[in-house]
């Protein structure tokens, strides 16, 4: 199998990651489809420098919350990929149907109401990460992470109450 197709396949494989975090940073479906091609664009990008040092999933969630918080402060929301290698193939989004769109909406509609660095932190509570994990994946202390956990949820909890 050569690098592309295994880029495919996991790709494939772990798109669903790469749907939420786009769901959840932004809240316009174009915009939702430009961040999915640019968080995708990114991991191609740095595929070759994947060493499998980690899990596939957990390299692939650093990036894409890395390439969400930096495409939510840029300015300039769109890549324009000039790859031949990479143009060639589309990956297909995660289909939802409409009853579960609807009930996730309200949250990720809460979600997107929170800074970059507490939507990070509720993406990693949502996706079950111990507090080790989320340490690891964002350079900074268990005890930190449980005091930014914590706000993260209480500020989420408040927006959801006022609504």
């Amino acid at each position: 199998m050569t690098s592309q197709q295994e880029f495919i396949s996991k790709i494939e494989k772990h798109k669903g990651i790469i749907f939420k975090i786009s769901k959840m940073y932004m809240d316009d479906k174009d915009d939702r489809d430009d961040l999915f091609q640019e968080i995708t664009y990114q991991v191609w990008k740095a595929y070759a420098g994947f060493r499998g040092e980690s899990e596939f999933s957990t390299w692939l969630y650093r990036i894409a919350l890395n390439t969400a918080i930096v495409f939510l402060k840029s300015e300039k929301k769109r890549s324009f990929i000039n790859n031949e290698d990479f143009t060639d193939y589309k990956i297909v989004q995660d289909e939802y149907d409409l009853e579960k769109e609807e009930k996730l909406s309200a949250m990720y509609k809460a979600i997107n109401q929170l800074n970059p660095i507490d939507k990070a932190f509720i993406f990693y509570y949502l996706e079950d990460f111990s507090g080790k994990e989320i340490a690891d994946q964002m350079g900074i202390s268990e005890g930190n992470v449980r005091v930014k956990m914590n706000r993260a949820k209480n500020k989420l909890k408040e927006i959801l109450n006022n609504k």
